[in-house]
């Protein structure tokens, strides 16, 4: 007899659990970036968190699945293939952060692009039941992000003054 189509087990709350922390730990460094105008913000942070947290837990699904389905461990599954594949969407949206100005040299939007690859790497942190390395990294990102985004404008001031 075939399983009913939705179902609920503990796997899918875990799976879902992991999203939202993921999401909630991306929007704290989307809310950095959307505070300062940047081309990615709140949103942008959440969705990639939890696209990764989410593709990487499904990994573990799909293997249940196929394996349970098929009757044999005939599905193998190599985890660091979900993982590039999240790096590689997120390479795709941080390139299009990323804008060369007019002035020699200059270039926009880099920060926002590492912020991208990072916030994706937290949502991996979750799927792999990482919750405190996760948390403290985004810690981490928060404070390169804005402590030495001061940092960075007081010696720009400084040197505009000539002290």
């Amino acid at each position: 007899m075939s399983e009913p189509f939705l179902q609920f087990g503990d796997l899918q709350w875990r799976i879902l659990a992991y999203v939202v922390v993921a999401m909630v730990l991306g929007a704290l460094i989307g809310w950095e970036r959307e505070t300062l105008n940047k081309p990615a913000g709140l949103r942008t942070h959440m969705l990639v968190a939890g696209a990764a947290a989410l593709l990487v837990a499904l990994g573990d699904l799909v293997v249940t699945h196929f394996g349970r389905d098929l009757g044999t461990p005939l599905v193998q599954t190599d985890p660091i293939r979900l993982i590039e594949a999240v790096i590689t969407g997120v390479a795709f949206l941080g390139a299009g952060t990323i804008i060369r100005g007019a002035a020699e040299g200059s270039v926009e939007g880099l920060t926002t692009a590492a912020s991208l690859l990072f916030t994706a790497t937290i949502g991996i942190a979750v799927a792999l039941s990482q919750a405190v390395l996760a948390a403290g990294v985004t810690v981490l990102a928060l404070v390169t992000l804005r402590g030495l985004g001061v940092l960075r404008r007081r010696m720009t001031n400084r040197d505009r003054e000539g002290t």
